[in-house]
Formats: C-alpha cells, structure tokens, sequence
C-alpha cells in the first residue's frame, strides 16, 4: 500500500488546486468588476476545497480527516452553483463554464473516491506518516 506523507501529493488536492486556478482566472475578466460578491465567494468556495482538503490531512485524525474531506466537497458543490449563476449573468461564456464545471466534478469525484478509500482502509492510517 502506497504511503502519502504530504497533503500535496494527494490527487484530489491537485485537482482542487487546478480548480482554484481556473476559478481565479476566470474571476479576472473585467465582466466580474460589478459584482465583486459573487467574484469574491466563487474564489472562497474553491479556496475552501483545498484549504479543507489539506487540513483534514494535516488533522492527524482519521474521523476529522473524512469529515474535513466532505466539507471539501460541499465546497466544490457551491463552486459549481456559483458557476451558473456566473454564466446565467454573462461572467462567464459557455465553453469558459464547461471546462470549470468538469474540473469540478472531475474534483467532486475525487475527493468522493479518497473518503471510500479511507473508509474501506479502516481510515487513513496508511495515508500519513
């Protein structure tokens, strides 16, 4: 069995790391300027995803680990509803909203494979150090 010593070499963590750069280059566009809300919790959501993703690991405790991993994942969910509503107001265009919202749930699946993981390996125990 694999040994991960570092959150950054897990997979979902890059993917959510690949997603939060989208979300920021896409939150750059000049078409965001009137609605720095959306602008702003677009970018804390997708920062959430892998903020908490590197905390679980970082927990030393495989209940917090999974619960910190669901979190996660509720975050990537609230990434992809801000992502409708940035298309449904012309942030972004539809090819720009396809290739985030497939990182997305590219990153959702992810994170749901790591928590079957752990939990059918008895937790994370072989994942850290």
């Amino acid at each position: 069995m694999t040994t991960i010593s570092h959150f950054e070499d897990v997979q979902a963590w890059k993917s959510a790391r690949e997603l939060v750069n989208t979300v920021y280059r896409l939150t750059q566009s000049s078409k965001f300027r009137p609605d720095c809300g959306l602008k702003d919790q677009l970018r804390r959501a997708a920062v959430s995803a892998l903020s908490n993703s590197a905390e679980g690991f970082e927990s030393q405790s495989d209940r917090h680990f999974v619960s910190y991993l669901f979190r996660a994942r509720g975050s990537v969910g609230e990434v992809r509803c801000q992502l409708h509503v940035a298309l449904d107001q012309n942030y972004i265009d539809r090819t720009e909203f396809e290739d985030a919202i497939q990182k997305a749930y590219q990153t959702s699946r992810l994170i749901a494979g790591f928590i079957v993981y752990l939990r059918a390996n008895d937790g994370a125990k072989a994942v850290r150090l």
